[in-house]
């Protein structure tokens, strides 16, 4: 059976919630086979992170390679990469194999607090990925530290879409999350505006939700779907893993990847 393939580029979460992990369980849950090329070990848990160990950019070479040599996937999700030297290496690659459906997760500033990438690697994110991408997906605080602006009422979000669309040719989700009256977004492609609703959850358990909706886009824009409907599917699926209200963990623990998951194997106890 012919199945897509989705290749997550992110760093490694020991506690299972974010990072590759988080991807890799989206993305059975969604439907696509899901591979991954590790930038970077982490320490951390619900609480934050305690220790960061990059690969090499050899080494991440090899990875994206031996990948692209085998199984060719149909769509990448770039997540956490910390260092100029990895971004060059992904997008050198990505370049090379003229990889599709690029969708590029910004991840600066981690659930707790934790700070994931290097102040000059933000450039290099920038001039480098947001080029070669679908669609980049900052939150609020990511996309204020992306443009220098103020992002406090929805027409500040619309701005900052536009200008990260305009001055590096990307279609751009801005993600209200951070928001305290709703959790709608803004896609921003090709001049037009599109505003995703979705009722605010309440619920504390956020880690790894970024993670999961770009792994959610991603494997849609795989198997086929225009850019707002990838979107949209992937805002009800974060929106399913959050109502199913797991509580794991001291802090700011995880969602539930496999909210909808049925069948034998999965239903044994």
């Amino acid at each position: 059976m012919k199945k897509k393939a989705v290749l997550t580029i992110a760093g490694s979460d020991c506690s299972g919630g974010a990072g590759i992990q988080a991807d890799l369980k989206t993305m059975i849950m969604n439907g696509v086979y899901g591979m991954s090329a590790v930038t970077a070990l982490t320490s951390q848990n619900t609480m934050g992170v305690s220790e960061i160990v990059e690969v090499t950019p050899e080494f991440l070479k090899r990875q994206i390679d031996d990948i692209f040599c085998d199984i060719r996937p149909d769509a990448v999700k770039i997540g956490m990469v910390s260092s100029p030297s990895l971004i060059e290496v992904i997008a050198g690659r990505l370049s090379e194999y003229n990889a599709k459906n690029v969708v590029v997760d910004p991840v600066m500033i981690s659930t707790s607090g934790s700070r994931l990438m290097q102040e000059k690697a933000v450039w290099t994110l920038k001039n480098k990925l947001f080029p070669l991408a679908a669609i980049v997906t900052p939150n609020i605080p990511e996309a204020s530290a992306l443009t220098g602006f103020e992002i406090a009422e929805k027409e500040d979000m619309e701005m900052a879409a536009m200008a990260i669309s305009k001055n590096y040719g990307c279609a751009v989700l801005c993600k209200g999350g951070h928001s305290e009256s709703d959790a709608d977004d803004i896609l921003y492609s090709k001049g037009n505006i599109s505003w995703i609703g979705a009722r605010r959850i309440d619920n504390p358990n956020t880690h790894g939700t970024g993670c999961t909706l770009s792994s959610a886009i991603a494997s849609n824009l795989a198997k086929g779907f225009d850019l707002k409907d990838a979107v949209a599917e992937a805002k009800a699926y974060i929106s399913g893993a959050l109502s199913a209200m797991l509580d794991l963990g001291h802090g700011s623990g995880p969602v539930d990847h496999g909210f909808d998951l049925s069948g034998r194997f999965a239903e044994k106890k």
